[in-house]
Parts: C-alpha cells; structure tokens; sequence
C-alpha cells in the first residue's frame, strides 16, 4: 500500500493593491463606456431603417432579433458597470484594510 500524506491546502493569495484596483477599475469603465455608445449607435441605426415587409412573421422575428442584439449589448454594458463599481469598491476596502492594518479573512473551501 503506498502512503498518501496529505498535502497542505494554504495558498498565498496576492496582495490587493488599490492602484490596481483603479487602474482595472478605469478599464472596466472605459470598457462599459465604449459598449454603451456602441448600443446607442446600434438602437439608432435600427430605429432609423423600419422594416419593410408585408410578411408577418419577417417582422416579428426580425423585430425580435433586434431587440435582442440591443439587448445583449445592453448586458454587457451594465456587466462592466458593475465590474467597475466592485473594483473601486475593494480599492476602498483595501485602502481602509491598510489603514486599519487588518488582514483580509482567507477564504475556506
């Protein structure tokens, strides 16, 4: 039979900085911001060119596809929205960690 010892789980998970916190905070937000232009300029091209049909199911699919193509683009903007606000949320925990000198709780799993 052969010996299993078992192995510690302790990783060292890297140190939060702030200014990286920021910086991916201004690229999320770039990110975001550039997706909501892209949807505009998309919801704008698509209300400007009707759909000409005298089938009835072309226009319900093909109204349905656009919303769908504003909406998916839509998700993504506020996807990064969020990202940007939970990254300059954890810059500001991180920056209050530092001035408490507390350490982050590791996680258990």
């Amino acid at each position: 039979m052969t010996n299993h010892t078992p192995k510690s789980n302790k990783t060292s998970t890297p140190k939060v900085n702030p200014l990286q916190c920021l910086t991916s905070a201004v690229m999320s937000g770039g990110l975001a911001t550039l997706t909501y232009l892209l949807m505009k300029s998309v919801a704008k091209t698509f209300a400007s060119k009707p759909i000409i049909s005298d089938n009835f199911l072309v226009v319900n699919i093909s109204g349905a596809v656009r919303t769908l193509v504003v909406g998916v683009i839509a998700f993504v903007a506020c996807i990064c929205a969020v990202v940007t606000l939970g990254l300059i949320a954890l810059a500001i925990q991180t920056i209050i960690n530092g001035f408490t000198n507390k350490e982050m709780p590791p996680n258990e799993g």
